[in-house]
This record gives structure tokens, C-alpha cells and sequence, in this order.
């Protein structure tokens, strides 16, 4: 365990961060899954605890192993994650597993394991992107040479994620136009892309007038209206438990495991976890839980402003970027400031394979870390070295 320790390097804040949410997981799981293990478990409420506990667990192993990785190899990695995912959400489309009206699931084989094809393209088109961006650079002001080769994986990744799934496509073109701007991409072209994805979506959305076509755009529509619509009777049903949970939690809360809204809360154990959340540990612990992601967004630019290649600066704050901002949707659902979505919170709420990706994003982010922590401990040393060298000069004269 000693050894472990001492072999753990990067941002120490960042891994403080990872630590307390996943706390913060158990207890929320924990409180939030007791009705789902009635239904489900004849009772048993360790059940979902303990799985929680060692999906976390096994996170958190990613996290290490993946941080002790040169990111430079991430970079060969992402040209083959790229292309794996392509034909992986096309095959989920297809194939894959109906879940809550939702083709986003392949079910594997033999081990009975369900994950999200799009957790896959998400982390494989960040590493992608950072390292076309780091490669263009000299070129990223000309339209063929170096827009297009970032763009079209990002249009083909969204579209194929959309059908099934646009709440997630919309985040990831929206994280993907962040890191467009940090990577210098000129405006003109930034604004090119918005107008291109607001077609696309008009598009999405004329298919629900269509008889016969997919029912997932009128899903969509419904809950953009239902967002719209001031009339408070047609509030969802998940939007106003999630509401009655936030007035009943206060400024403190009503303390660990006394939610009464976990009851009634539809997904109070992954979608509307914040919300349980706020009940439980009221405005102060929401607060924590928001700071925490901008935190880690916060040391994420710092890694990016102090690594000296292109590559590593785009990945930390690439990836950081998309996990802030799936933070914030998720938040900004709970408390009605967003459309209802599917999108959860990373390494709080309940899950398998989301725990898993967002781990390996945040290893291949301490990855980063690492790089950096290491090039100044070499330039302090060298530093001292010269500083010692001429004082011995000094005294020899």
C-alpha cells in the first residue's frame, strides 16, 4: 500500500476531488436505491451499496493505472478507439438493447454487462480531436487543411449518438466547440458549426411530424414543451418530485438517509441524484458538490496552461471540460433550469459503464498531471544544480 502511495503522482486536488465524490456516491446510492431494492431485491439495500462500492472501486484502479501511463501513447490510442466506436454506435442503433425507449445499450454476451456505446465515442473523439488539434495547428486557419479533419469525426460521432440519444450528442458538440476555441479555430468557422448542428436539429425534429417514423424526436419535443409551457399543470412528473425534494432539503438538509422524495423520484439513484442530494444535505451540500466540478475544471486549465506540448494541454482540458459540462446539465435538470434529460452525474450517480469511462477520462487527465509534475521537479532540480554550480564558482574566484 506504501508503494502504491508513493507511486500515485499528479494533481493532488484532483484526486482529492475523486475521492469525495465517490464518497458522496456511496451515501447518495446507498440512501437513494432502498425503494429499488424492495422492488427488486427483496429487501436487500447492501445489494446496490456494494456494487456501487466496487464499480468505484474498480474506478479507481482505472484511474491509477491510467495515470501512471505516458499520455503521449493516449495519442496512438485515439486514431483506434475512433475508429472502433464508429462501427460500435452504428451496431447499437441497430441492435442494440431498448432501454427507457432508447436504443443506447449493447448488452454483452456470456457476462450479462449493458454499457453505453456513446461513453466509448465521447472519450475516444476528445483524444482524437486533441490530437488532430495538436497536429493542425499550423494550419488550423485554413479551411480544408485544418478545419475539416476535426470536424467531420465530431459530425459523424453527433450524428450517429443523436437519434438514440441527443441530449448527449448536444453536450458533446457543444464541449467540442470549447475546445475548438481553446485550439484556436477561427470564429467564422465556430459559427459555421453552430448554424450546421441547428439544421440538423430542425431536421431531428421534422421527423417526429412524419407517420411511421421513430418516436424518440416526439420525446424530445414533448419535454422542450413541457420545459416551455408555464402552465404548471403539465410540469413532468419526475420535475415536480425533483422540486418538492430541493424545497424540503433547506440549507442543511434533512441529514444522510432521511429522504422522503426517494420514494417518488423517478432515477433518484442516477438522472435526479443531485436532487436527493439537496434534500439530504440541503443548499450547503449542493454547493460542495457544484464547487467541486469547477474546482476540478479550475486545476484542469492549470494543467493546460503549464504543459508544454499541444497534445497533453488539449486532452486535460478537453476532458475536463466535457465532464464540467455534463455536471452542470445534470444540475441544471434537477433544479429545472434544463429540459428533462438522461444524463447523469459523473462518479455520483449509480452506474457501471459511465463510472468506468469517466474514471479513465480523469486518469488520462492526472496522466497530464503527471507529465507536468514531473518536467518541474526535472527543472527545479536543474535549477538548484546551477544555482550550487555558480555558488561554487563564486567562492573558488
Amino acid at each position: 500500500m506504501t508503494n502504491l502511495l508513493y507511486k500515485t503522482k499528479g494533481d493532488k486536488v484532483i484526486w482529492t476531488i475523486v475521492i469525495f465524490l465517490s464518497l458522496v456516491s456511496l451515501l447518495a446510492v446507498y440512501s437513494a436505491t432502498g425503494s429499488l431494492a424492495y422492488r427488486e431485491r427483496g429487501g436487500h439495500t447492501e445489494y446496490y451499496l456494494l456494487k456501487q462500492l466496487s464499480v468505484l472501486v474498480m474506478g479507481l484502479l482505472i484511474i491509477y493505472f491510467a495515470h501512471r501511463v505516458n499520455y503521449t501513447i493516449y495519442s496512438r490510442v485515439a486514431q483506434i478507439g475512433f475508429l472502433i466506436s464508429i462501427p460500435l454506435l452504428v451496431y447499437t442503433l441497430a441492435f442494440g438493447s431498448h432501454i427507457n425507449d432508447a436504443s443506447r445499450w449493447i448488452r454483452l454476451p456470456i457476462i450479462n454487462l449493458t454499457f453505453q456505446t456513446s461513453d466509448v465515442a465521447k472519450l475516444a473523439l476528445f483524444m482524437y480531436v486533441s490530437r488532430q488539434l495538436s497536429r493542425l495547428q499550423n494550419v488550423i486557419h485554413d479551411f480544408r487543411k485544418g478545419f475539416l479533419p476535426i470536424i467531420i469525426p465530431v459530425g459523424v460521432i453527433c450524428i450517429l449518438i443523436m437519434p438514440a440519444n441527443m441530449s448527449t450528442a448536444l453536450l458533446l458538440g457543444a464541449s467540442c466547440m470549447i475546445l475548438f476555441f481553446i485550439g484556436r479555430v477561427p470564429i467564422r468557422f465556430l459559427a459555421a458549426m453552430i448554424a450546421a448542428g441547428v439544421v440538423m436539429i430542425m431536421l431531428m425534429f421534422l421527423i417526429a411530424k412524419l407517420p411511421g417514423m421513430e418516436m424518440r424526436a416526439k420525446t424530445w419535443s414533448k419535454r422542450i414543451d413541457s420545459f416551455m409551457n408555464d402552465d404548471h399543470t403539465e410540469v413532468p412528473y419526475q420535475v415536480q418530485q425533483a422540486n418538492i425534494a430541493i424545497a424540503g432539503g433547506g440549507v442543511l438538509g434533512k441529514g444522510p438517509g432521511n429522504s422522503t422524495q426517494r420514494n417518488f423520484l423517478p432515477h433518484a439513484y442516477s438522472d435526479y441524484i443531485y436532487a436527493t442530494i439537496i434534500e439530504e444535505y440541503g443548499l450547503f451540500g449542493a454547493f460542495l458538490i457544484l464547487a467541486s466540478y469547477m474546482v476540478l475544471l479550475l486545476r484542469s486549465i492549470r494543467i493546460y496552461r503549464k504543459c508544454p506540448y499541444a497534445f497533453g494541454a488539449f486532452l486535460a482540458v478537453g476532458l475536463s471540460v466535457t465532464l464540467v459540462i455534463q455536471a452542470l446539465t445534470n444540475m441544471a435538470v434537477n433544479v429545472h433550469l434544463f429540459p428533462v434529460t438522461g444524463v447523469t452525474l459523473p462518479l455520483v450517480s449509480m452506474g457501471g459503464s459511465s463510472v468506468i469511462f469517466t474514471s479513465l477520462a480523469i486518469g488520462i487527465i492526472l496522466s497530464v498531471a503527471r507529465n507536468v509534475e514531473e518536467m518541474e521537479g526535472k527543472q527545479a532540480e536543474k535549477d538548484r544544480l546551477e544555482k550550487v554550480i555558480a555558488a561554487q564558482n563564486e567562492a573558488a574566484a
